[in-house]
């Protein structure tokens, strides 16, 4: 048996208005909010009391999906390091194909994005680049060329 489909990317913030600020100038859109609560969410989890806001952003395309979550109990739990490298083992960012990367790159830097390394190019194929967001949210830029 295989999978359908990859449903969504599931990320854990403080400031869920940063983060939602941040992934709609970067061209996603809300799809809806919301409170979970209740056993079926411990249990899912692993976690008791669990209370956390959600708001679930998709992809203009509409294929994509953020579900970020705003931990109110328990409390969220800060990750270490606090700005981890590229190299670091476990899953560390999510690559998104855009128009015009200078572009992109200056709308993010007003939500206090920072370019990790530069902007660099790949062959004849792409421009690449890695964005560091709020709270550390670690993302990928490709320009397709030609």
């Amino acid at each position: 048996m295989t999978i359908q489909r990859m449903d969504n990317v599931g990320i854990v913030v403080e400031d869920m208005e940063a983060a939602v600020a941040f992934f709609t100038e970067l061209g996603m859109e809300v799809e809806g909010k919301g409170q979970v609560e209740g056993p079926w969410a411990d249990q899912t989890v692993g976690l008791d009391g669990v209370r956390c806001d959600i708001v679930m952003m998709r992809t203009p395309d509409g294929h994509g999906r953020f579900e970020l979550a705003k931990y109110l109990t328990p409390a969220a739990i800060a990750a270490n390091p606090q700005n981890p490298p590229h190299n670091t083992v476990g899953m560390h960012r999510v690559m998104f194909v855009v128009d015009d990367i200078e572009d992109v790159v200056a709308r993010l830097r007003t939500h206090n994005a920072e370019l990790v390394g530069e902007v660099t190019q790949y062959e004849d194929s792409y421009r690449l680049c890695y964005v560091r967001g709020p709270e550390g949210i670690f993302i990928g830029l490709a320009e397709e060329l030609g």
